[in-house]
């Protein structure tokens, strides 16, 4: 019997950030198609438990821009979307999402914060020419991870017609000239 790995996902307009958490992957092999199926198999620890995985994501990928790292604690992989657009969710249909994917808070950005890649931390894509470079493990010690949290919800998006919070201000009345001791008020309503 197969076990899943633990995914973590985050996006931005044109690509989707996979990362496979399986420290010590053995015989680690990821494929993705075309039309969205992205498929992983390995083994690790020391039974030698036996990982799988496929997924249907939301939509296309273009298979000769992604690039895949596999690292000694993860896998991390950059899928370049087929056509640039805000999935939503990761997976195709309106099932649940299953318990071993995680969104990556660490590499999450909002639509509104589109700004830059996710930092890879170093990691060299350079040498991996698309998905045919998928041979062998290549070297990593750290691989970025995070705590991961199930979906989003649209009522926690913020709105842009509500007011910025007031910092908290210093009240020289409550706290004499000790630099050293500086202490907070809560601002007033």
């Amino acid at each position: 019997m197969s076990r899943h790995p633990e995914v973590k996902w985050a996006e931005r307009l044109d690509k989707v950030y996979l990362t496979i958490q399986l420290p010590d992957a053995k015989d680690a092999n990821v494929d993705v198609q075309p039309d969205g199926t992205f498929t992983f198999s390995g083994s690790a620890g020391s039974a030698n438990n036996k990982y799988e995985l496929e997924l249907t994501l939301h939509d296309k990928i273009n298979k000769e821009e992604s690039k895949i790292n596999k690292g000694m604690r993860s896998i991390f992989c950059v899928l370049v979307k087929e056509e640039p657009c805000w999935w939503k969710k990761l997976l195709r249909g309106d099932g649940k999402t299953p318990h071993y994917i995680k969104v990556d808070w660490d590499k999450w950005a909002d639509e509104d914060e589109e700004g830059g890649d996710v930092d890879v931390g170093g990691m060299d894509f350079s040498n991996l020419g698309g998905m045919e470079g998928m041979g062998g493990m290549g070297g990593m010690a750290n691989m970025m991870g995070g705590m991961g949290a199930e979906g989003m919800d649209d009522d926690l998006e913020g709105s842009e017609d509500e007011e910025e919070a007031e910092k908290p201000q210093l009240d020289e009345a409550e706290n004499p000239k000790d630099e050293g001791a500086k202490t907070q008020t809560a601002p007033s309503t």
